[in-house]
């Protein structure tokens, strides 16, 4: 196939996939926004997500225009030109790198907007659509979501198609291999904002979280979503701009960095193919931008096929989908495998690559169901953190704290399997040095069902806010009961995502790890290892690491200043208006919304600004001893380690203590307002800011230490 054909294929798949969203999108508007009250509430959120997303943009545009300053400054000014640079003057480089840093920053934050703004206006009408079915109700709350997931993917494969198609027409007959390193700051630029989004909204929606369950169901012993709490509307607004805008930049960012260095990889894996014309080569290049696409239409059809089967789970329902899904990206890979990869000099090749994308894919599934097992109360991990609650919180603490730790067991074991079989399947496939190209294609594979993923994910949201309208509006019980089976659902798919994201976040990283490499190589610098035993290069690992833990530290303190403004505003609400409790007086929302929102906003900036500056600060002392390249290298390597088993722990740690309290919550061991009760909702307190703030943020930090090394690997060496 044609440069120019394949380019057609990829941008226009990728319009159909907008297009495909805004259809999706017309269908949830036309929908029922049922009664007066279920508004007022609705509108409510709406006000609090739009009010904290306008500031929380406003801190983000400031700092990625001071980052893209610094970026042309260093490339046009500060580095010298070099013959085996990509284009033929500094100043041209300069141009390129911040330009595509500064697209992919606009492009992420549009869409983590677009998530966002699907969102707050279908929890409404899926809360109006359990008054009739629980089908009802969980179609409107998936396919808003998929408005989201669609919009992520389609726009990240335009961003980076256009990209190319930019710099092919406009830079002057450069050599197609050499576009990607012209265009990685399109993953940087997506990756600084995804940083900012998620740690952001991650801290608003766990400071409110918290604030709302200590006060309201500890102290003042009020149901989850009663209307007299004053931080009720503020917990359904952190659903949206954490789960939903946050996620958003998080998977676009996921998107657009991978391609990116697959192409890198890809490029540098066919040149060395004996026979290899020109256009096959862009054909092997190009092949990660056409699989992905080819994953949009398989997102498509898996999402317009949920349906509610009679009573069946609905669950049940989203994990069909799925698997329709997971069966089309498949087909998919073979399709594009088969067009892009064969060679006369290793006719059977393109079966290992499909093989190695089919373990990503596998992959995929194997994450989804290890988390399922750590994080659902049905079985003994949950199980166990719930029986310990009977005895207290402090025994609570120590059994979610061993669950967690002993997930990162199956997550490390399930990343050496994949890493390997792609790695053997490469290297079997008969093209050189195709091991890590192999690797490649299978976080391609795992990355083909990444638009369903996110619908279900942004699903969760969805259906907890549609559920906090229907508590908070009194509508009758078989209504909230329909509701809370979504709800239910809406938990275990925010869990399954998160692993995802693990898994993805591990493959990828190898991904960028091996691109990193070959750009320094690229740029002169022939680097084939990173040798440990070397001082130098042992403490730029000892950072990497350290970075992970204090990142984490930083965040996980972030949401508890921040929710400590919360739980003093609700207690001082409760003593300046007693008629609260009673019924008889109206909470202050807006107050306790906005308190929120400035302490979020306040408390993200430090752990952000930590995790860009460390790998940038890091390179450029090792540069002076002569040593920048390998000793950023192990910073990128050791940190990506520790950070993946750090964000299993998190997340499967917190995701259990969560469902600990909803299993003692349906009746067990005391139910509600028990003791033990209580002890379990500590559990889920603590739980919190592990797997919805410093959690996600780890998936992110992992991949921003890798395109922030891809762009400034030239300044290291």
């Amino acid at each position: 196939m044609t440069e120019n054909l394949l380019l057609t294929l990829v941008l226009g798949i990728s319009v159909l996939g907008v297009v495909a969203a805004f259809l999706l999108a017309k269908w949830v508007l036309s929908r029922d926004t049922g009664t007066a009250a279920m508004r007022a509430i609705s509108d409510a959120i709406r006000e609090g997500a739009n009010a904290f997303l306008k500031r929380q943009y406003k801190t983000i545009i400031i700092l990625a225009l001071m980052c893209a300053a610094a970026l042309f400054i260093g490339y046009g000014f500060i580095r010298e030109h070099r013959d085996f640079d990509p284009v033929g003057s500094s100043m041209e480089l300069a141009f390129w790198i911040t330009l595509s840093f500064v697209f992919g920053a606009v492009c992420s934050l549009f869409a983590g907007f677009i998530g966002m703004w699907v969102s707050i206006r279908s929890n409404i009408r899926s809360a109006a659509g359990a008054i009739k079915s629980v089908n009802d109700s969980l179609q409107v709350a998936l396919r808003g979501g998929a408005v989201s997931g669609l919009m992520v993917v389609s726009m990240s494969l335009l961003g980076v198609g256009g990209l190319y198609l930019l710099v092919k027409v406009f830079a002057g007959g450069i050599d197609p291999t050499k576009i990607p390193f012209l265009i990685v700051g399109y993953g940087f630029g997506a990756s600084f904002v995804a940083l900012f989004a998620q740690l952001g909204g991650g801290i608003y929606t766990k400071a409110a979280d918290v604030g709302a369950d200590l006060v309201g169901k500890v102290e003042a012993g009020i149901p989850e979503d009663d209307p007299r709490n004053p931080a009720v509307i503020a917990d359904l607004v952190g659903d949206n701009v954490g789960d939903c805008a946050g996620r958003g930049a998080d998977l676009f960012e996921s998107t657009a960095a991978e391609n990116i260095g697959a192409m890198i990889l890809a490029g540098v894996m066919a040149k060395d193919v004996p026979g290899a014309t020109p256009e096959w080569i862009i054909g092997v290049m190009m092949f990660p931008l056409f699989a992905r696409a080819l994953g949009i239409i398989a997102s498509i059809i898996g999402v317009v096929s949920v349906k509610v089967k009679g009573d069946e789970a609905p669950m049940s329902a989203l994990n069909r989908g799925y698997f329709i899904t997971i069966a089309l990206a498949i087909l998919g890979l073979a399709a594009a495998s088969r067009l892009l990869f064969f060679h006369e000099s290793a006719p059977d090749g393109w079966l290992y690559l499909f093989g190695a994308g089919v373990v990503g894919v596998l992959t995929s599934v194997a994450f989804i169901y290890i988390t399922e097992y750590y994080t659902d109360y049905t079985h003994r991990p949950v199980l166990s953190i719930a029986e310990a609650s009977q005895t207290g919180p402090a025994t609570n603490i120590i059994a979610g704290m061993g669950v967690g730790l002993e997930s990162t067991a199956l997550s490390a074991l399930t990343i050496a399997v994949a890493i390997i079989s792609a790695y053997w399947l490469g290297n079997k496939s008969g093209f050189p040095h195709a091991g890590i190209f192999g690797t490649a294609v299978a976080t391609m594979g795992m990355l083909g069902s990444a638009a369903y993923v996110l619908a279900m994910d942004t699903f969760g949201p969805i259906a907890d806010n549609a559920g906090g309208i229907i508590e908070m509006s009194d509508q009758p019980e078989d209504v909230r009961q329909r509701t809370d089976k979504l709800d239910a659902a809406g938990n275990t798919t925010k869990a399954l995502t998160k692993g995802y994201a693990i898994g993805s976040a591990a493959l990828a990283a190898f991904l960028l790890f091996s691109a990193y490499l070959d750009e320094v190589r690229n740029y002169g610098h022939d680097i084939q290892s990173v040798d440990l035993a070397n001082p130098y290069v042992f403490v730029g690992g000892l950072i990497g690491a350290a970075l992970v833990f204090i990142f984490s530290s930083l965040a996980i303190r972030a949401v508890g200043k921040a929710a400590y403004y919360v739980i003093q505003d609700v207690r001082e609400q409760f003593k300046e208006k007693p008629g609260i409790l009673k019924g008889t007086e109206k909470p202050d929302y807006g107050r306790c919304v906005d308190i929120v929102t400035k302490g979020a906003l306040k408390q993200m900036v430090l752990p952000g600004l930590v995790v860009v500056l460390t790998p940038i600060v890091a390179g450029v002392i090792f540069r002076a001893f002569d040593i920048g390249a390998e000793a950023v290298a192990s910073l990128l390597m050791v940190g990506t380690i520790a950070g993946i088993l750090m964000a299993a722990f998190l997340n499967n740690g917190g995701g259990a203590w969560d469902n600990a309290k909803k299993y003692v919550e349906l009746g067990n061991y005391g139910g509600k307002r028990s003791e033990t009760h209580k002890a379990a909702v500590v559990g889920d307190t603590v739980g919190d800011p592990f797997k919805d703030t410093a959690g996600p943020s780890l998936h992110v930090l992992i991949k921003l230490l890798s395109t922030i090394t891809l762009v400034l690997a030239p300044l290291f060496i």
